[in-house]
């Protein structure tokens, strides 16, 4: 008789007990699957975004490279002609197009300033997706040793 009674109090509290129903756990499943697909979301939009600031800070360094090069040279030197120049760089196995620009200042009344405006623009050509490829531009100005008015404004 006592594990009759065993049993009968075992089964009574099982029958207290309540658990999820089905539609209570398909709920919830949805809403997990809602949550996790943003999530996921934002996981591929940052790791482009990351890619994409690789390539502008691997483009800085060969802008910085490439007027090192121009503020290394005589004021005087062809490569500091006036003009704009088109090359493409190879670094970091990307490729970039650089565009040189260089003019010169005037003053007000159109006299030399005996300055040079170079204005570097290092674009990503190739490697990363296309949205991901936005340009950096460096600009320095570059003087003469001759004597003169040098105001810049």
């Amino acid at each position: 008789m006592k594990t009759n009674r065993r049993n009968k109090t075992a089964r009574s509290d099982k029958q207290d007990q309540r658990g999820f129903t089905l539609v209570e756990t398909c709920v919830s499943m949805v809403v997990m699957m809602v949550a996790g697909l943003a999530v996921s979301s934002l996981f591929v939009f940052s790791l482009q975004n990351n890619v994409g600031g690789g390539d502008r800070a691997l483009a800085m360094g060969v802008a910085q490279q490439q007027l090192e090069r121009l503020r290394s040279v005589a004021y005087e030197d062809t490569t500091l002609d006036v003009g704009s120049t088109t090359s493409t760089v190879t670094t970091g196995e990307r490729t970039y197009s650089v565009v040189k620009t260089i003019a010169l200042e005037t003053n007000d009344d159109n006299s030399s300033k005996q300055l040079k405006r170079i204005t570097l623009v290092v674009t990503p050509t190739e490697g990363a997706p296309v949205w991901t490829r936005s340009s950096v531009t460096l600009v320095s100005l570059r003087s003469s040793l001759a004597s003169g008015t040098y105001a810049v404004q």
